[in-house]
């Protein structure tokens, strides 16, 4: 081989690594670029195009990231229908590294968290946007689940209780129901049913007993004198007259002041008009709350009326003469401020 041919072939040979580790130094840059913003989840629902992925990642994580991630899946033989899921993007999270997830499918948890919820509609609308599915869909999912379960439509808030829970952005409502309720039903462990039991109630009964008492006054401490007040009452067959309730048959839990037009509601709900328990309970009570009724101490009060220091707490009584000082009390308070 003659030496300028030598030279020329080596040169090549040496451009050509040359060219090669630019070139490798450039795609290794490129896929192990980091995410430069804040954290953020991407979410590809299930009737998603490529065209759809590749905008949702652009709008989420900015053009230059977001395509090359894109790119990178697409170089990984990615799949749409394997993409369908709910990511969260790290600062400094790889493009590489964000690809592979979403091109295996490896999805992000979803906590959702709820709590001070009254009706069924509030909490389907809390969990739906949280998840893929909507308020109608998890309303329908409880007719589905909670009947074979043994709750009746009025009984649903009672499968529930208040918590952080944690799901993946597809799961179905269906599942999403059954698990929420799945945890409820471990809640009422054999003690819990065994005391409920010894009280005359079942835990529905006593989910709807707490949901008043929860109602009735925000004070936590206060919750298990307040729940025996209604314990009392139920035992002596005594209406309950639980304000809460007239409140929720008319769907105005704003009143401060209830009149007699109030209290002449036509409602199943309406503790006024009907002897015993509500058909269901009113709101979706504390776990506090129903170990509250559960564990309320014995006293003879059938009778309790808000204090007129606004404070929050109340004054209780044992018969209707006490009672009815209390109550003038607290309406020439309520005069005063001029609440109507």
């Amino acid at each position: 081989m003659k030496p300028t041919t030598k030279k020329i072939i080596l040169g090549s040979a040496a451009a050509l690594i040359v060219i090669a580790a630019v070139a490798g130094l450039y795609f290794y840059r490129y896929v192990s670029q980091p995410f430069e913003g804040e954290k953020v989840r991407v979410r590809i629902p299930a009737a998603a195009t490529a065209v759809d992925l590749r905008d949702s990642l652009v709008s989420a994580l900015g053009d230059g990231y977001g395509s090359a991630v894109y790119r990178l899946w697409g170089l990984q033989g990615g799949e749409v229908a394997a993409a369908h899921g709910s990511y969260v993007v790290d600062p400094g999270a790889s493009a590489l590294s964000v690809s592979r997830r979403i091109a295996h499918g490896r999805q992000s948890p979803v906590n959702v968290t709820f709590n001070n919820v009254r009706t069924l509609d509030a909490l389907a609308r809390r969990i739906a946007s949280r998840m893929e599915f909507d308020a109608d869909a998890f309303v329908a999912a409880c007719d589905s689940v909670l009947p074979p379960m043994g709750f009746k439509s009025a009984q649903y808030p009672a499968a529930f209780l208040p918590d952080t829970y944690q799901f993946y952005w597809t799961d179905e409502a269906a599942d999403v129901v059954a698990r929420i309720a799945g945890v409820r039903n471990d809640f009422w462990n054999d003690s819990r049913r065994a005391r409920a039991k010894a009280i005359g109630l079942t835990p529905v009964e006593v989910a709807t007993v707490a949901s008043i008492v929860e109602e009735e006054t925000a004070k936590s401490d206060e919750r298990p004198l307040v729940a025996r007040l209604y314990l009392n009452r139920l035992n002596k067959g005594m209406k309950l007259q639980a304000d809460p309730t007239v409140k929720f048959a008319i769907g105005d839990f704003s009143l401060r002041r209830l009149y007699n037009k109030h209290l002449t509601v036509d409602s199943p709900y309406n503790t006024y008009r009907n002897a015993g328990l509500p058909p269901g309970p009113i709101r979706i009570v504390e776990r506090a709350s129903i170990d509250a009724v559960l564990n309320a101490p014995v006293h003879d009060y059938i009778y309790m009326c808000a204090k007129e220091d606004f404070s929050g707490y109340h004054n209780f009584a044992a018969d209707y003469a006490g009672h009815q000082a209390n109550a003038r009390r607290y309406r020439a308070a309520l005069d005063k401020r001029n609440i109507k």
